[in-house]
């Protein structure tokens, strides 16, 4: 039966640095969640010590409604799989995924049945006689799944699985570990700092920075609506564009930007005067007709430099304006164009583009 996991406060200090800072959180039983964030930002920490393998400073973890604070790694009911496999070369498939339950002395016939239908799981029922080198990548990481499905864990706990694959057999994982997870019903934590495979799979993802979570949110909110210009830049690109407030009413705000007015749509924090970032995905600028009528956020300016890749094209797409004090502006925006209708490789080519307003995020950070 899943389970929750709750973390109240939890503080992790390695000497002077603060690694885990003051962190909370709930996951829902079943959920697949993702920590994402930069390298040092103290994902990793906060795993290990769900797991067991870091003792917190400050702050205290409840699995179920269990608290496992104290508890030692081996007598918390949970399944990890590693970055690098941790795969006994010396042992068969099958061996290497009944060791956990030969250590808890269970009758052979119980750890043969559990052997196979984790295999069978993972889509390996008939590799149980093979030896780890005679594996692909991909498959030894099926292996370290099924390890740790065997135990028939509370949670899983994911640091990084897929860092070691090539850009293939990373894509195809992705699918097969989510696959797993909700197969069996697991309540699932998964470390990286790829925010695509975050994105791809995650039922909620956790931004950290310096040991804190930032924003937190499902993969179509955190994409769609970042907090700050740290969230929008690590998850995915972004183009940003300095501003002031002008004008809100309702859930719409006017911008004042070097290259003209820009109308945001969404609940905003800024009054009136405040300076802010606009966040504009580039896949957000369209150069087909805009829609019928007063079309807000349309521009005129000039396609440069395009990378044309048949079904999607990557421009530069550049805007020039003046300010209140009449100086010149040029700003290039990253454009992605699905089914592209024109390029520019060796001159600049006239083009207009317009950004919904639903699009345009306004950020104070």
């Amino acid at each position: 039966m899943a389970v929750a996991i709750n973390i109240d406060g939890l503080t992790k200090r390695f000497g002077t640095t603060v690694a885990v800072d003051n962190v909370s959180l709930a996951i829902e039983p079943g959920e697949l969640f993702f920590l994402l964030g930069p390298s040092g930002c103290g994902k990793t920490t906060l795993l290990r010590s769900v797991a067991g393998f870091v003792v917190p400073d400050l702050g205290r973890i409840r699995l179920g409604g269990d608290d496992i604070t104290d508890q030692p790694a081996h007598l918390r009911d949970t399944g990890m799989v590693f970055q690098n496999y941790a795969l006994w070369p010396h042992l068969t498939v099958a061996q290497n995924v009944a060791f956990g339950l030969e250590m808890r002395r269970l009758a052979r016939d119980d750890i043969r049945r559990r052997v196979d239908a984790a295999l069978a799981t993972v889509l390996m029922p008939d590799h149980g006689t093979r030896r780890p080198n005679q594996l692909s990548g991909g498959q030894q990481q099926r292996v370290a799944l099924a390890r740790a499905l065997v135990v028939e864990p509370r949670c899983l706990l994911l640091d990084e699985p897929l860092s070691n694959l090539d850009a293939k057999l990373r894509l195809d994982m992705r699918g097969e570990i989510r696959r797993i997870c909700k197969s069996a019903g697991l309540t699932s934590i998964y470390v990286t700092h790829d925010q695509k495979e975050a994105l791809s799979i995650a039922d909620r993802i956790a931004i950290m920075r310096d040991g804190r979570i930032v924003q937190m949110g499902t993969p179509l909110e955190v994409y769609r609506r970042p907090v700050s210009s740290f969230v929008a830049s690590f998850i995915g690109e972004a183009n940003f564009l300095d501003g002031t407030v002008r004008h809100t009413e309702g859930d719409e705000t006017q911008v004042e930007t070097p290259v003209g007015t820009w109308v945001s749509r969404g609940a905003t924090p800024a009054r009136p005067g405040t300076a802010v970032k606009l966040c504009i995905r580039p896949e957000a600028l369209h150069f087909d007709a805009p829609p019928s009528g007063a079309t807000p956020n349309l521009f005129a300016g000039q396609l440069r430099d395009t990378i044309y890749l048949g079904e999607l094209a990557q421009h530069r797409f550049c805007l020039s304006g003046s300010d209140a004090a009449a100086t010149t502006a040029t700003v290039e925006f990253k454009a992605c164009e699905l089914n592209p209708r024109q390029i520019a490789r060796d001159a600049p080519a006239a083009a207009q583009a317009w950004v919904a307003p639903e699009d345009v995020v306004v950020l104070t950070e």
